[in-house]
């Protein structure tokens, strides 16, 4: 029987200094090990049996940590030891549970992430595959106007189909209980269903949550939710009748000042105020002709030439340039002009309820009513996708000659007295 250990004092145990480990009685196997100036309490316990290098069964013995010294006191090690012993005794393996113990701590940890944490998380990985910051804003702020406050705070496992019908039927201003976010504001509810759909798919591939995805509309919300094609307004941008355009040029190139000739060149272009305004010099090809846009300022994330009528090239040459700055149109301080800027041009000309964008319509509605050119090449023109997938894929170039004489012709009818009385 091997010997028992001599039980040590509180006193004695905090007098031993010297490296190795130190028996302190009271419970067989209770050790205080000590390395440098770190002191810890371990218990040295057999844990029932395993195969020795001759095959036979031997005692398996292991060490279990039970804290640091002199965190833990003397007594409370004697009294864990103990507990650890009746385990044992119990046909328990204390490690094998403290390791159970801690797994459960961490999963219950983990399904405790919040709807907010979680989407914050999803936003931060998947930043940096998005085209731009806007897009990354754009589910920032719907996000924290809509959904973090009905739900942002809960944990992502507990998020089911009524929390997340409570968001999207939320009322939204003061007329009455009709006026729901669905119903009156169906565009953006229904690009919030999606957020809120994906980022419960990346909790569930995380670990965070289980089941059926609560946000998912084939075969779920499509029963409690009108379809969006059903209740959404279609909301054109107020365009000007193309029968005009030659006043209305006539007027603008009356107008000083770099935003109006900004609109000018995005008439003339048919292209859309941020692709303008974002112009640099090194996108403009004199001897081609051309305006190159690159990928990242594309709405359809796709490279964009644009053939520049002689009308174009003119303005163009004409603009001021500054040394060392790229930007084709600039701002009265040297940066690029803002998102309103085209908008304040139409003001001051008492133009107030057209957009830029409408131009693009304008434009489109001469290129069909009054001319000849293909439909394709009409979209192309605007940078638009085609929407029959056969005839996209079989339609791979940009059409550019032909999108010359198309811009040409516009040009020409925009600076045309007939215009005005077609």
């Amino acid at each position: 029987m091997p010997k028992k250990a001599k039980e040590l004092s509180a006193l004695a145990v905090a007098k031993i200094k010297e490296d190795g480990r130190h028996a302190v009685g009271g419970v067989d196997g209770l050790h205080l090990r000590v390395v440098g100036a770190s002191r810890a309490w371990v218990l040295r316990i057999a844990v029932g049996t395993r195969p020795g290098a001759d095959g036979q069964p031997r005692i398996h013995r292991r060490d279990v940590g039970l804290g640091s010294f002199p965190e833990v006191s003397l007594a409370e090690a004697r009294e864990r030891a103990r507990e650890m012993r009746r385990q044992v005794r119990d046909g328990e393996d204390p490690v094998l549970k403290r390791q159970a113990s801690k797994a459960e701590a961490a999963l219950a940890s983990t399904k405790a992430k919040t709807f907010e944490e979680c989407a914050q998380a999803y936003i931060a990985a998947n930043r940096a595959g998005w085209k731009n910051a806007k897009h990354a804003q754009q589910w920032e702020n719907t996000l924290a106007s809509y959904v973090y406050p009905k739900l942002g705070h809960l944990p992502i496992a507990a998020i089911d189909t009524g929390l997340v019908l409570d968001v999207l039927q939320q009322r939204i201003g003061e007329s009455g209980a009709q006026e729901t976010l669905w119903l009156h504001k169906t565009e953006t509810a229904s690009r919030l269903r999606g957020r809120m759909e994906v980022i419960l798919d990346w909790a569930s591939f995380r670990g965070y949550r289980q089941g059926e995805n609560p946000a998912r509309w084939k075969g779920h919300l499509e029963h409690e939710l009108p379809a969006r094609s059903k209740v959404q307004k279609v909301e054109h941008h107020p365009a000007l009748a193309y029968a005009d355009m030659a006043t209305f040029m006539a007027e603008l190139r009356t107008r000083d000042g770099v935003s109006a000739r900004a609109l000018e060149f995005a008439i003339l272009t048919a292209a859309r105020s941020g692709e303008v305004r974002g112009a640099q010099w090194s996108e403009i090809d004199f001897k081609a002709r051309t305006w190159t846009i690159p990928a990242s300022r594309m709405k359809a994330g796709k490279e964009h030439r644009v053939p520049l009528a002689d009308d174009a090239i003119t303005l163009l040459q004409a603009l001021p340039r500054q040394v060392g700055n790229e930007h084709v149109f600039l701002a009265p301080k040297g940066k690029q002009l803002s998102n309103m800027s085209l908008t304040a041009v139409l003001r001051r000309m008492g133009r107030g309820h057209l957009t830029q964008h409408g131009f693009r319509s304008t434009f489109r509605d001469w290129a069909g009513e009054t001319t000849t050119y293909p439909r394709e090449v009409c979209e192309h023109a605007l940078a638009h996708k085609l929407a029959d997938g056969v005839e996209a894929a079989y339609q791979r170039g940009d059409l550019l000659a032909k999108r010359a004489g198309l811009m040409a012709d516009w040009a020409s009818y925009c600076g045309s007295s007939r215009s005005a009385h077609t």
